[in-house]
């Protein structure tokens, strides 16, 4: 199977999108959410996670979502490096939003044929994704994309993504 090695090409991009929509799909599916997926990105929002609730503070929260996807080795000590394009990181860290929002990053093996694992027990996805709210974060004078550094314990699985909501469903932020 192929490798990503040298610059991405739109297939590759293509490729890399879906997997991280299969992702977090899998991801909220099991953490009983659903998912909208946005048709146009003109906000930094890919889609809008849900979940039903009865009895909270705040009934049947929403979050938004920025998902990316990266194959190239980002990891430094306990943090996820990411360069953000300022666009993104701007309406991402807004205070004054409706909907909360948080990017997520998958990080994928740079070989294809390595993104699962697939037999008769079970189908693994590869590699992790991780998430950071960039809410009230400062601005910055960078013109073309600011690094931001995402906790390494803040994994975007199951166990994560239901703090989030039990968070949201008490009135609090991401």
């Amino acid at each position: 199977m192929a490798r990503i090695s040298g610059p991405i090409t739109p297939a590759d991009t293509w490729r890399m999108e879906q997997f991280s929509k299969a992702y977090v799909k899998a991801v909220a599916s099991v953490a009983d959410c659903s998912i909208d997926w946005s048709t146009v990105d003109n906000d930094s929002v890919d889609g809008t996670l849900k979940r039903r609730t009865h009895s909270s503070t705040v009934r049947s929260p929403h979050l938004d979502i920025q998902l990316k996807s990266t194959h190239t080795d980002c990891i430094q000590n306990n943090h996820i490096v990411y360069p953000l394009l300022i666009k993104n990181y701007d309406e991402l860290r807004s205070d004054n939003l409706a909907v909360p929002r948080i990017l997520v990053v998958v990080l994928l093996p740079d070989d294809f044929s390595r993104w699962t694992l697939h037999t008769e027990q079970e189908m693994a996805l590869r590699k992790c994704g991780y998430w950071v709210s960039l809410r009230g974060e400062p601005a910055t004078s960078n013109m073309t994309s600011k690094t931001v550094h995402i906790p390494r314990q803040q994994v975007f699985d199951v166990i994560g993504l239901d703090a989030i909501f039990n968070r949201l469903e008490s009135g609090g932020l991401p």
